[in-house]
């Protein structure tokens, strides 16, 4: 098969690569047998627990619906692998912010190298072993009711086993991203999704096999409007805004180098779902306070927050409101149009018609506000429609499989991809080398 090396592989040269490449082969292997060894300890289950009466407890509660897409139904099973992943993303969050807000953790992520990095990986993960102990903690307190011998000696046991159990999801992604195609943790909370889709799935075709024709129709607009947010979700994931930059004539040595012109891309999503999931955390926060404090006022506010209550054009309005702000919020943590306006200029690189310095960087700004707020509205669109669809359907099986599982589920397919065309190419130029 003859191919270029100036263009993106195509699917046929990926598959083959995939089939025929021992490297690549190898990576595949062994990141299916990692996360079929996760998805094998979610079902080993932590012994002493009255399942019949804490799967009654649970039935409904939001927050265990939230939690569990990231475990892939985990916390609801009580496995070992309860917590999952979970534990990592909130401290990869934390560690987000803090750098941030630490000029000591930002020098050390900008100006300390590859050092740097692996000592803010380092961070991260102590980190997530102590908000582990803290998530284990809370678990143990709520399930002993449901033990068959309660007491302090059954929740230390619990603890170790959520916590040994969530360290080591975390160690198999850190070997899913070191051996294998790269993206663990990304990958691991695919898998829970994955996990739990075709229970949603079978849900709505038993429904579609009623007879009845309205709900007939209904389930084929469900499924169209599912497959057009996911060409959308495409399209806006891979959207970006290329400003142009020129770089400035150098010499080096008799050599004499001309203006090269290049661009900086902006994506329209900066954040990607993490709007999303700060969002629904605040939006499910009443409710899960509300079922620990039996108050009045609380278990208002929750109803009315929550998409099949007695204001849904509330609970809508407020999801746009903190997705709007989280999308700026987030975005404001990853770029910083100073320090790109300042590495443009030590490069000896600039905007046509902007002035290096400050003037660059109020551009870039007014640049990445003008995409954070299309990004933004897009994002809360996103997440509304499933509830308008399901409104206007009556078909249930849709908020299950909501606006943050379809936007993780396409971002992690696009990265996963790119990441194989990647060792697809690292082949092609190999196997040019040999010849």
């Amino acid at each position: 098969m003859v191919v270029s090396r100036d263009k993106a592989p195509t699917a046929q040269e990926t598959f083959l690569q995939m089939a025929q490449a021992a490297g690549l082969r190898g990576r595949i292997l062994v990141t299916i047998g990692l996360l079929i060894l996760v998805r094998v300890g979610v079902f080993l289950p932590i012994p002493g627990i009255d399942r019949a009466s804490f799967s009654g407890a649970i039935q409904g509660s939001p927050l265990i619906g939230f939690l569990d897409l990231f475990s892939g139904g985990g916390l609801s099973a009580l496995g070992i692998f309860a917590l999952g992943i979970l534990p990592y993303i909130n401290a990869s969050i934390i560690m987000q912010l803090m750098t941030a807000a630490l000029p000591s953790l930002e020098d050390l992520q900008k100006n300390e190298g590859e050092a740097g990095r692996r000592k803010i990986s380092q961070i991260t993960r102590y980190v997530a072993l102590g908000w582990a102990v803290l998530q284990s903690v809370g678990i143990a307190i709520w399930i002993n009711p449901f033990a068959h011998n309660p007491g302090p000696l059954f929740q230390v046991q619990v603890v170790l086993a959520l916590v040994a159990g969530s360290m080591f999801v975390m160690w198999l992604s850190e070997l899913i991203t070191e051996r294998g195609i790269g993206n663990g943790a990304s990958l691991l909370i695919f898998l829970g999704i994955v996990a739990v889709l075709p229970t949603s799935l079978g849900n709505t075709f038993e429904l579609a096999q009623s007879g009845d024709q309205a709900i007939v129709g209904r389930v084929i607009l469900l499924l169209i409007v599912f497959l057009a947010m996911i060409v959308g979700i495409v399209f806006v994931q891979e959207g970006t805004r290329r400003i142009p930059i020129v770089s400035a004539r150098r010499q080096v040595g008799r050599k004499l180098y001309r203006e090269k012109t290049s661009y900086l891309p902006l994506r329209l999503n900066q954040g990607g779902v993490m709007p999303i999931i700060f969002a629904s955390a605040v939006l499910i926060l009443p409710a899960s306070i509300s079922q620990f404090a039996n108050n009045p006022i609380l278990i208002q506010i929750a109803t009315a927050l929550t998409p099949s209550g007695s204001t849904p054009w509330l609970y809508a309005i407020f999801y746009l409101f903190l997705i709007v702000f989280f999308s700026y919020f987030y975005a404001s943590l990853i770029m910083n149009p100073v320090d790109m306006a300042q590495n443009l200029k030590k490069m000896g690189a600039s905007v046509p018609g902007i002035r290096p310095g400050r003037a660059t960087s109020e551009y870039i700004e007014r640049v990445l506000n003008r995409l954070t707020f299309l990004g933004a509205i897009f994002l809360g669109l996103v997440a509304i429609i499933p509830t308008i669809v399901e409104s206007a359907t009556r078909v249930p099986t849709f908020r299950g499989f909501g606006a943050t599982s379809l936007l993780i589920l396409v971002g992690v397919a696009i990265d996963t991809a790119k990441q194989v065309q990647t060792y697809v190419i690292s082949q092609r130029y190999e196997g040019m080398v040999k010849k």
